[in-house]
């Protein structure tokens, strides 16, 4: 049987993904890229705000529409809050909880009368990730959350926090280098809380892995920026362990923050990044916003934009504030209108991309290992353009001669010029 999957949403969705997708091939069925020809379809949906949840049913309807008569699987955060809504929308076959996510696969095989013996039993043999055009493996190490803050309704879908075991993250690393990838991500819904359930602690994990596995590359997922350890930034010294994190910042207002019920203030904050750069050079730090949370007054935006301003980003996502049944903040009074959230919202998108681009400026001239990705363009003059990543998540690109393969090598590259604004052009050294 050919098994299509789709995610939405967080890299533990995609780390989610890739285990099914193992499994699935372990009992002897195949991964396919085309809708087309699937048999069964898996999505893991997410509901992280509002407009997640519309792209997810969007998602399942037009998943049916286009191969009604492969049988669809739905897991994931929006399936989990909304399993009756869910199970209604047409073609949905099997609605799997993210408490059972664990046995999606054997549910999906039995409940589905699929549990049949495949034509062929076989081991996985390529890994998954080049059936489905990635290069990077994103690896779970911990769901949950004990934290409640008020805005976020993923807490209340995932229940409370369980790590893996060290042991278990070191074999499935072990298993995805010897398959071919070279990068690992290690994600999880709070990341930092790593170990609290199994006395130990996220730089256990790190350095057991550095130490333990020979992957060339280590990434970490979002972490939220309140329980890094002291020392935590001494392991960046290590070049296996790359130059970048995701802190979810959500407001630089100290005020806002503490409505949010976040556990970080800002001046913290703006220590953690500093340390960070001054002991890594070109360390990039990303971000999250959430723009006109209930009661943003104009004091507090602006003292959000300028912290933002004065602090710089490499990247900033931004989300306007949607309230979330189930949620604290969905109740706090002074709700924001659309029209004033959308006009702080382009503000800030003008902001980040002027950060943006100065710290790529900061970056060019200078060289870097880029790993290249499956992700190509065939140009007009023949050449083949590939897309890849430094080591502090810079994405970049480089247009060779089409005998040239570059996929899933780590070569060095010089950054020689922002060709667009969604890329950077590199050199080939």
């Amino acid at each position: 049987m050919q098994i299509h999957l789709k995610t939405l949403g967080c890299r533990l969705n995609e780390a989610e993904l890739e285990t099914w997708a193992q499994a699935f091939q372990a009992q002897g069925h195949s991964i396919t890229r085309q809708l087309d020809d699937a048999q069964m379809v898996v999505i893991n949906s997410c509901a992280v705000t509002q407009d997640a949840v519309k792209k997810s049913k969007q998602l399942i309807r037009r998943i049916h529409r286009d191969n009604p008569q492969a049988k669809l699987v739905v897991s994931g955060c929006y399936a989990t809050l909304n399993e009756t809504e869910a199970a209604q929308l047409m073609g949905v076959d099997l609605i799997v909880g993210n408490q059972d996510k664990n046995q999606l696969v054997e549910k999906a095989l039995t409940e589905l009368n699929l549990d049949s013996m495949p034509a062929m039993s076989t081991e996985p043999g390529e890994v998954s990730l080049f059936s489905r055009g990635r290069q990077r493996a994103f690896v779970k190490v911990q769901d949950g959350c004990r934290y409640r803050c008020t805005f976020c309704i993923v807490t209340v879908a995932r229940g409370e926090e369980h790590s893996r075991a060290i042991d278990d993250v070191i074999a499935e690393i072990n298993s995805l280098h010897s398959q071919g990838i070279n990068e690992a991500i290690i994600t999880g819904v709070h990341l930092g809380g790593y170990g609290s359930d199994i006395n130990s602690h996220l730089v256990e994990l790190i350095e057991t892995i550095l130490e333990k596995t020979q992957i060339p590359r280590l990434r970490l997922g979002s972490l939220e920026p309140w329980e890094l350890p002291p020392g935590f930034f001494e392991l960046f010294k290590n070049p296996r362990l790359m130059p970048h994190l995701h802190l979810p910042l959500q407001s630089g207002s100290d005020s806002v923050l503490r409505r949010m019920a976040r556990r970080c203030k800002t001046e913290e904050f703006a220590e953690m990044v500093q340390q960070a750069r001054a002991l890594i050079p070109n360390f990039n730090i990303t971000t999250d916003i959430i723009v006109g949370f209930p009661g943003e007054t104009e004091q507090e935006w602006q003292e959000s934009y300028d912290y933002i301003q004065k602090l710089g980003f490499g990247h900033i996502h931004i989300f306007s504030y949607s309230p979330r049944e189930g949620t604290k903040a969905a109740g706090l009074p002074d709700q924001i209108s659309q029209a004033l959230k959308k006009q702080r919202s382009k503000q800030l998108h003008e902001l980040a991309e002027t950060l943006k681009q100065e710290f790529v400026a900061e970056n060019l001239s200078s060289s870097a290992n880029v790993l290249w990705e499956g992700q190509t363009e065939i140009l007009d003059n023949g050449k083949i353009r590939y897309f890849g990543y430094t080591p502090n998540y810079l994405r970049v690109a480089c247009d060779v001669d089409s005998a040239i393969k570059l996929e899933n090598q780590i070569l060095p590259a010089k950054l020689s010029d922002v060709a667009e604004t969604k890329f950077v052009a590199v050199e080939l050294i």
